[in-house]
């Protein structure tokens, strides 16, 4: 079963966790991040659990279709931090607990101070092929 791992800017259900946003982490910081990221993802991929996964800037604009013939509408940026993916992985593993168990190691990557950053992350499933029924 595949599973998108949503890493967020800032947010979660728990606003109550001390979260320093990364622009106000010093360079040593940054690669400590990065490197856990990196490490977390090759030791998947010695399993045979990791399929992909991405980090995005901050920046990003909603777009929709407004009709035949006219511009899309766009909105923004305007998004709240909160609501900014700021990166993605996708996992391949036998169940959700499995997801779940990496989700949580994941989000005890390095922040400020080098202390874990107890990050929410979002796991969800991905949709696979609907099977019809026949008679």
């Amino acid at each position: 079963m595949k599973y998108l791992l949503l890493k967020h800017y800032r947010g979660g259900p728990d606003p109550a966790v001390d979260w320093v946003p990364m622009d106000r982490w010093t360079p040593e910081e940054v690669d400590a991040h990065m490197r856990y990221m990196r490490d977390f993802a090759a030791r998947l991929e010695a399993t045979g659990e990791f399929v992909d996964s991405q980090a995005l800037a901050p920046e990003g604009t909603f777009v929709r279709y407004d009709g035949e013939g006219r511009p899309p509408v766009t909105d923004g940026p305007f998004a709240e931090t909160k609501d900014l993916i700021a990166g993605w992985m996708i996992i391949d593993v036998e169940s959700w607990d499995r997801a779940v168990q990496l989700a949580g190691e994941l989000s005890a990557a390095p922040g400020a101070g080098s202390e874990p950053i107890h990050e929410w992350l979002e796991v969800r499933p991905l949709l696979t092929e609907s099977h019809t029924v026949t008679e």
